[in-house]
């Protein structure tokens, strides 16, 4: 008898362990469901966020962003997801590691991926667009699916239409030839050049041609229809209008982009911007040199 009652006491005992057992294990589950929760967002894991901001920084450097702003969005994503991020930015690539810190028995999660910049044509509308997403992410508590469709309703914004821009291009260049005291002449020569010239850029970018080699035949092609004053001594300023005529290609946003990089402490990047902002004016130069070498024109 005492036997047994020693036995139920046992019994007792395990099952009270048992109960409690199963009460610390569903505590703990509600735990780590709070825990992983984010204000006004899903629960998120880090290789979601990382793919979004993996493709989200390479479209915001693509489009004209400094590096310092890709940076800065970058972190206020993550944050605004209870993730932090560190994020290194190359010429070619971007490595990027997304981290969801320990907290409330939940391991510390890491994901880190490498992925290419692809390049393409400065696009302020998209870097402001882009810009204000983030800031949207954060204030306003948007769900990753939610910032997913706000990122591809901007990535499917068309740009100006191709002719239009072409003509805004030569009105903008013809007007740089009148500031340098370009002639009436001069100036139609120079937006003749530029309307050609731009037209070039375009097509030979959509065929995939080498940027420095489409620099190049741009600046020829753009110096060679304006070297037509030069030649035929129409106007009282041919030089003028020969000059301007490449001023189109100018590379003034990776320029400028690359001084705002080495300032913000970005060397790496600033110098690299520099160099290939550089090396496209040699190639504009060359392109000049070229229809002046062929035109026989010696000074401008």
């Amino acid at each position: 008898m005492g036997l047994q009652n020693g036995q139920g006491g046992l019994n007792t005992l395990s099952a009270l362990m048992a109960d409690s057992t199963d009460a610390g294990e569903a505590k703990a589950s509600v735990e780590k469901a709070d825990a992983a929760c984010v204000t006004g967002h899903n629960v998120l894991t880090a290789k979601e966020l990382i793919e979004f901001i993996q493709i989200y920084a390479s479209t915001l450097l693509a489009a004209g962003g400094q590096t310092s702003r890709v940076d800065r969005t970058a972190c206020r994503i993550a944050r605004a997801y209870g993730f932090e991020v560190e994020l290194a930015i190359f010429p070619k690539h971007l490595m990027l590691s997304v981290i969801k810190p320990a907290e409330g028995g939940i391991p510390a999660e890491r994901r880190t991926a490498v992925s290419s910049i692809v390049s393409g044509a400065p696009n302020f509308q998209r870097v402001a667009a882009l810009n204000a997403l983030s800031w949207s992410i954060a204030d306003e508590n948007l769900s990753l699916a939610k910032a997913r469709e706000h990122f591809s309703a901007i990535c499917a914004v068309p740009t100006l239409n191709p002719v239009l821009l072409r003509f805004l291009v030569a009105c903008a260049n013809a007007a740089f030839c009148g500031l340098f005291n370009g002639d009436a002449v001069a100036m139609g020569l120079v937006f003749c050049a530029t309307f050609l010239g731009f037209y070039l850029r375009q097509k030979l970018l959509h065929w995939g041609l080498d940027l420095k080699v489409t620099f190049f035949l741009c600046s020829f092609a753009a110096s060679l229809v304006a070297s037509l004053g030069v030649l035929l001594h129409l106007g009282n300023t041919p030089q003028t209008g020969m000059a301007a005529s490449v001023l189109f290609l100018i590379p003034g946003i990776p320029l400028i982009n690359a001084m705002l990089d080495i300032l913000d402490g970005h060397v790496l990047m600033g110098v690299s911007r520099l160099i290939q902002a550089s090396t496209l004016i040699i190639c504009i130069a060359l392109g000049l040199a070229t229809t002046m070498l062929l035109m026989g024109v010696d000074s401008l």
